[in-house]
């Protein structure tokens, strides 16, 4: 038996369609429950068990300890650590107490052993002589931990615990908003001077201390000594019988160093323009050195994959530095630990204890091949490029700061003044200018070639600042030695900082 479907008005059954829709909408199934404080409670303090256990015990301020009993539900975020400014002393509180000195006996007082902060370190810096680099240092940029505060905020959730008796008293987490600093404004730089004379790529650069000339070597054989002030050639040294890839100049001693691809590394007296000593024992080409600044003592990296530590006076090789498993294209040195880093083709940092010759420090982040090295100046943190990208890192463990990301070519060298710029230059002949501290990328540069040379000669080998920091001499495929400086006319009304604040991208390794 059939019904007779009653029939409506196309106006009715709309507003029923509508009806429906509205009845299977209104409750908004993607809405979040509402959060319920027990079970976050005890969500957290599985978490911290589970993930955490290792870590519970962390430094606590003495005024946040009462500030965190007082607020069971709320964790101390990254303020929590000892920053300038706060108290100069933090209590490190674990469950195993321990004296703070031989043949103290364990009071109540001795149960809390006391470490100066990084604020107690500042104020006892302040209160030694000033140095001309430490008011200088003043000036200069601000420090890691300002980038660790801004950068790396975003992914740095603190767990604290109060350890009393064995018994958690509080434990959750929370997230600081991340911030982003405002980079410092740097006047663009301009071509200054373009320097021809060598018949090859320009390989290698090195300014002498007295700053009065520098030192370029070429894939002519040959390395030529210039005039800083007017671009002069002032002398020709021959003796390579390959590509001239790394040059240094000795502070210590009338010294030059240079290496080739020829596996030759040598030693030239610059009172009598001759070579005086040769460093035998590399298997295959020789693609940079550095000398240590305080002992005499000469690091070379190559294409055998190992770096050695040279006697400069007796030539004896000193360590074999072993490990990485490709060609090692950089190495630099300083005075600090570790005294010697190298970057090889196996993508890997290592950063070197040099007096047993072993490696501290493996730093494996970057993917590609890592050719370049910048130790900056005036903070304990350097720089290596490679074809992914730029990272930063901090001394004396390899703790990584930042990346620098845009320049997508493949960076041959890095170089960094104290006013923290940040130049790297690529093998598509392309300069790219950086503020050190936050890594905003302020001017691009992509020199004309030489007449006569093909576009495709506009590779960047070396670049490096003089001593004064005012001109950067870059060493290019091209044949030719160019020279910046800094444009004196540019104010910040004229180049403007072209910078907005983004949410921050998780850091990747």
């Amino acid at each position: 038996m059939t019904e007779d479907v009653q029939k409506h008005s196309v106006h009715t059954l709309v507003f029923r369609s509508l009806k429906r829709t509205h009845d299977m909408f209104v409750s908004d199934h993607a809405k979040a429950i509402l959060p319920d404080d027990e079970s976050h409670k005890l969500k957290m303090g599985v978490k911290l068990k589970a993930d955490y256990s290792a870590v519970l015990h962390m430094p606590v301020l003495k005024e946040g300890k009462d500030r965190v009993l007082h607020l069971p539900g709320i964790m101390q975020g990254p303020q929590s650590y000892t920053q300038p400014g706060d108290d100069p002393e933090y209590l490190v509180t674990g469950t195993h107490a321990y004296p703070s000195g031989p043949g103290v006996a364990l009071t109540a007082d001795t149960k809390m052993h006391r470490n100066p902060s990084e604020a107690g370190i500042h104020s006892l810096a302040l209160a030694l002589p000033p140095s001309k680099a430490r008011l200088d240092t003043s000036r200069t940029a601000a420090s890691v931990s300002d980038i660790h505060r801004h950068a790396g905020g975003a992914e740095r959730s603190t767990a604290v615990s109060l350890m009393e008796g064995g018994g958690t008293r509080n434990s959750a987490l929370m997230r600081k908003a991340p911030t982003m600093p405002k980079p410092q404004w740097h006047p663009p730089w301009k071509l200054f001077r373009v320097i021809s004379g060598h018949l090859g790529w320009v390989r290698s650069i090195a300014v002498e201390p007295g700053n009065q000339w520098f030192v370029t070597g070429s894939a002519d054989r040959t390395i030529k000594i210039w005039d800083l002030a007017s671009g002069k050639l002032k002398l020709s040294l021959t003796g390579h019988i390959s590509t001239v890839r790394g040059v240094a100049v000795s502070s210590r001693s009338p010294y030059l160093f240079s290496c080739g691809e020829d596996k030759q590394v040598k030693c030239w007296d610059l009172e009598y323009n001759k070579v005086i000593r040769h460093y035998h024992g590399h298997l295959s080409a020789v693609y940079d050195l550095d000398l240590h600044p305080t002992i005499d003592v000469l690091v070379t990296c190559s294409r055998d994959a190992t770096a050695r530590v040279w006697d400069i006076r007796t030539k004896a090789n000193v360590h074999t530095l072993t490990g990485h498993t490709n060609t090692v294209a950089t190495v630099r040195c300083q005075a600090a630990e570790p005294q010697v880093i190298t970057g090889s083709h196996d993508s890997t940092i290592r950063l070197w204890d040099l007096i047993a010759g072993k490696t501290r420090t493996t730093l494996t982040n970057h993917k590609k091949s890592v050719r370049t090295l910048v130790q900056h100046p005036r903070q304990y943190t350097f720089a290596s490029g490679s074809a992914d990208n730029i990272k930063q890192w901090m001394f004396p463990d390899g703790n990584f700061i930042q990346n620098l990301s845009g320049h997508n070519a493949i960076i041959n060298t890095l170089a960094v003044n104290s006013d923290g710029v940040l130049v790297s230059g690529a093998d598509n002949g392309t300069i790219h200018m950086w503020d050190w501290r936050t890594g905003y990328n302020f001017q691009r540069i992509h020199a004309a070639v030489q007449p006569g040379s093909l576009d495709s000669e506009s590779g960047i080998f070396a670049c490096m600042f003089d001593h004064s920091e005012s001109r950067l001499i870059t060493a290019e495929a091209d044949k030719t030695i160019k020279v910046y400086r800094e444009d004196d006319t540019a104010t910040e009304e004229s180049h403007p900082i072209n910078w907005k604040p983004e949410i921050l991208k998780r850091k990747r390794f």
